[in-house]
């Protein structure tokens, strides 16, 4: 049974930072791509970040480059987005999400959530002083 989950989120003040975890279980051999999304309060979900399992490429939102980095450790399927300098803005819910068989190649491929067919449950991020 494929799962993904997250872990990590939390209350920080900004310009500080929180690292987010996503545990795959369940995709054996088989090659997927993990995206990291967010929606705040009002408004639509979008794509974060992306990384794939068969190579080292990562793709991120304009706003969040040079702030946010993606990594993954393979041996233990987890996915890490390590999130500095926070602003009040990226106040929001973070998910984690799977495509199977998918190697992202773009950031449109990366925020199109139609390509990933397992979800986490979300952590909650809070910027604010």
């Amino acid at each position: 049974q494929y799962q993904v989950v997250e872990s990590g989120g939390g209350l920080v003040q900004p310009g500080g930072s929180l690292r987010l975890s996503c545990a795959a279980s369940g995709f054996a051999s088989n090659y997927y791509a993990i995206g990291w999304f967010r929606q705040a309060p009002g408004k639509e979900r979008e794509g974060v970040s992306c990384i794939n399992s068969n190579d080292d490429n990562t793709y991120y939102k304009d706003s969040v480059k040079g702030r946010f980095t993606i990594s993954k450790d393979s041996a233990k399927n987890t996915v890490y987005l390590q999130m500095n300098s926070l602003k009040p803005e990226d106040t929001a819910v973070y998910y984690c999400a799977a495509a199977t068989l998918v190697t992202i190649r773009s950031m449109s491929l990366c925020r199109d959530a139609g390509i990933y067919n397992y979800w986490g449950q979300g952590t909650q991020v809070t910027v604010s002083s």
